[in-house]
C-alpha cells in the first residue's frame, strides 16, 4: 500500500509541475504614455463619426437604393482607411498588428458591399454589412481612454 501512495505522489507532483510550467502568464494591457494617447485620440473622433453613420448604410441597404450606396461608401467613408491605419500605427507593436488585420478586413467587406451593390446583390451587402459592425467594434476596441 504504500508503495502505491509512493507512486501516486509522484505522479501528483509531475503533473502539478506540468500545469505550473505549461500555464500562460497574464497579459497586461500595454501602457501608453500621454503623447501617445494623445495621438491616437486624434484619429479616434473620425473612425467613431464614421461608426456612427452605419445605420445610415444599413438603412441605403435595405431600402435596396444602390447609387446611395456606393456614393455612401466612397464619400463618408473615403478617409477612414487613412484614419484606421494612422491610429493603428500608434499602438503598441502587439494591438499594431491585430488593429491593422481588423481594418484589412473591414475595408474588404466595404468593397463587397459595394460590389454587391453594384450586382444588386442586397443579400451579400446585408452579410457584410453586419461583418462591418463588428469590425469596427473590435477596432475601436483598441482605442485606449
Amino acid at each position: 500500500m504504500k508503495r502505491y501512495q509512493s507512486i501516486l505522489a509522484l505522479i501528483l507532483a509531475f503533473f502539478a509541475t506540468l500545469l505550473v510550467s505549461c500555464s500562460t502568464p497574464a497579459v497586461t494591457p500595454p501602457v501608453y504614455t500621454p503623447t501617445q494617447v494623445e495621438q491616437i485620440q486624434r484619429y479616434a473622433p473620425p473612425i467613431k463619426a464614421v461608426r456612427d453613420r452605419m445605420p445610415e448604410l444599413g438603412a441605403l441597404i435595405q431600402n435596396q437604393e444602390r447609387q446611395r450606396i456606393m456614393s455612401f461608401i466612397r464619400g463618408p467613408f473615403g478617409d477612414l482607411r487613412r484614419d484606421m491605419n494612422e491610429l493603428a500605427l500608434n499602438l503598441s507593436p502587439t494591438e499594431q498588428k491585430a488593429a491593422k488585420k481588423i481594418a484589412k478586413a473591414l475595408f474588404n467587406h466595404l468593397v463587397a458591399i459595394d460590389q454587391a451593390a453594384k450586382d444588386q446583390n442586397y443579400a451579400v451587402a446585408r452579410s457584410n454589412y453586419k461583418l462591418v459592425l463588428d469590425d469596427f467594434e473590435q477596432f475601436l476596441d483598441y482605442i485606449p481612454e
